[in-house]
């Protein structure tokens, strides 16, 4: 009896499963659990591959190299702690809301394993976001503070003005509590009761800067 696979068996052999089929988060997650195993510089698509049990073809259908793939993953880290702090729910937001938004949003940044490790092993990886190009998360985050600020503003709890101005200023200030704060405190884990006290000089800024 002929068979599908040639085997004699009479079983089907198991269809290839296209590129498309394997789950992004499947992928991603093996990446995750690479990056603070072994971090960023020793990860190779070969490593990808077998820890996601995906053939290195289907990586490469979606992603061009590991930094590509790390860049899909911090966008689904930072997004998630994005909406978490300030959701797009269409709920009527304050400036003391949006401020509190932006100090947890900042906090969650700076504890995140994901960012530790980075800065810990492979801090070059944030170099072209800081200096010479805005990524996914940068514009996504400023879209949020932007609309935020929007509905503030009408709500009449934020100083009238450009929007995106006060949003890409706001922004400009998290980055450096979130990124460099754990430096001027030495705190190399990003949390304890001196970033505690920054996070509070945070929110007393970002509220007096923003007050009508």
């Amino acid at each position: 009896m002929n068979t599908e696979d040639g085997s004699g068996s009479g079983l089907r052999a198991p269809a290839p499963r296209s590129a498309n089929a394997i789950p992004e988060q499947q992928i991603l997650d093996a990446a995750y659990q690479l990056l603070l195993t072994i971090g960023l510089q020793r990860i190779t698509m070969a490593d990808l591959a077998r820890q996601a049990g995906v053939s290195r073809a289907t990586l490469y259908r979606r992603w061009h190299g590991v930094h590509e793939v790390l860049g899909a993953l911090t966008t689904r880290e930072w997004t998630t702690l994005a909406l978490d702090a300030m959701p797009e729910d269409g709920s009527p937001l304050g400036r003391s809301e949006l401020v509190d938004g932006v100090v947890r949003l900042a906090r969650g940044i700076r504890v995140h394993p994901l960012l530790r490790r980075i800065v810990e092993l492979d801090p070059e990886f944030l170099t072209p976001y800081l200096l010479t190009r805005r990524g996914t998360n940068t514009n996504h985050q400023l879209d949020l503070l932007e609309q935020a600020l929007r509905q503030a503003m009408a709500e009449g709890s934020v100083r009238a003005g450009d929007a995106e101005l006060l949003a890409r200023s706001v922004l400009l200030t998290v980055w450096s509590f979130t990124l460099t704060g754990p430096v001027f405190t030495g705190s190399p884990t990003g949390t304890g009761a001196e970033l505690d006290r920054l996070d509070e000089e945070l929110r007393l800024l970002l509220d007096r800067y923003l007050a009508p």
